[in-house]
């Protein structure tokens, strides 16, 4: 399959938020991705469900919402409600990951698995054929802009191995530094959907920028 572009709102410009939603809705980017964060897990904190529904309100396009929160499981239905089509919640805030994957799913949405930096990807082994996208961070979740970290492709390619070994279709996403150079590299190890904000929404022409990172 040809590889997904989701650039992340979170960089966007808030007072435009309507403009830049329009943008996304026409360029050639797939998906919209939208970051929530609680202060809790990460230090930082970002839009809650006012915000998702009027992205959704104006949306042509799926939208792949990723919890940095603590506690997930407590919200799934709002998100659902609130125009989610992709719900993944972090490895590392889910003690009881099955049920939390088996309620994001009862809830109509499609359930992805974040990792960390620092996780290792053997711990999906026993989750791998019940979702339906893993993301692998390659920076420290919340904060955009950060530098990319290189042990991604690594991590990548271990999550396509997994993927093989268990017959899967999951995809696998990378949220963080991503730009032409990285993409490249993330694709090459085995990638289809790439996360890019801040090289997106700063860049001069951001609807060209996605073309570009989309012909890759």
């Amino acid at each position: 399959m040809a590889h997904l572009i989701a650039p992340s709102v979170l960089s966007c410009d808030f007072a435009n938020i309507q403009r830049d939603v329009e943008m996304i809705n026409n360029s050639t980017a797939d998906w919209f991705h939208v970051d929530i964060m609680d202060g809790v897990f990460v230090p930082n904190m970002s839009f809650g469900f006012p915000v998702i529904k009027a992205i959704n309100k104006h949306a042509t396009k799926p939208l792949d919402v990723h919890l940095m929160i603590v506690n997930p499981d407590q919200y799934i239905q709002q998100f659902a409600d609130a125009g989610s089509d992709i719900l993944t919640v972090h490895y590392e805030a889910c003690p009881h990951l099955h049920r939390t994957v088996q309620a994001i799913k009862a809830a109509g949405m499609k359930a992805g698995v974040a990792l960390n930096p620092h996780t290792s990807v053997d711990l999906l082994e026993n989750v791998i054929n019940d979702i339906d996208m893993v993301l692998i961070m390659s920076v420290n979740p919340g904060f955009g802009g950060q530098k990319f970290i290189q042990n991604a492709c690594e991590k990548v390619k271990q999550v396509k191995a997994l993927r093989e070994k268990y017959n899967t279709d999951i995809l696998i996403e990378v949220d963080g530094g991503v730009n032409l150079d990285t993409g490249k590299q993330l694709l090459d190890a085995g990638a289809n959907v790439l996360v890019a904000g801040s090289f997106v929404f700063n860049s001069d022409n951001p609807t060209e920028t996605i073309t570009r990172l989309k012909s890759i």
